[in-house]
């Protein structure tokens, strides 16, 4: 797996990886996903690690992770705390999505 960014990556970037794979790993005991890309995002400042389903772990300057669900349609962006909540938001949007297609 190759990590996006990691050259530009600081304290506080590598423990907010840190903490995003830690709740990875908490995910795979209850839940079915696939990792498709980790990274830094040099605009936002966030560490992410992004999941098949959409949703991306990712943490802002080392601290605590958030889950964020996105509208592929518009590219709005919802975070949430618990990757359940994020997951229902995710499966809102893309029922929508879907229904406008």
């Amino acid at each position: 797996m190759e990590i996006s960014n990691f050259d530009n990556m600081q304290y506080c970037e590598t423990v907010g990886l840190a903490n995003c794979f830690t709740a990875l790993g908490t995910l795979l005991g209850h839940y079915l996903i696939d990792v498709e890309a980790v990274g830094f995002n040099e605009n936002s400042g966030y560490v992410y690690i992004a999941l098949d389903n959409g949703i991306n772990i990712c943490s802002l300057v080392g601290d605590n992770v958030e889950y964020l669900a996105t509208c592929f349609e518009t590219g709005d962006e919802f975070f949430y705390d618990t990757y359940q909540d994020c997951l229902d938001k995710q499966h809102e949007l893309n029922i929508a999505y879907n229904q406008a297609s």
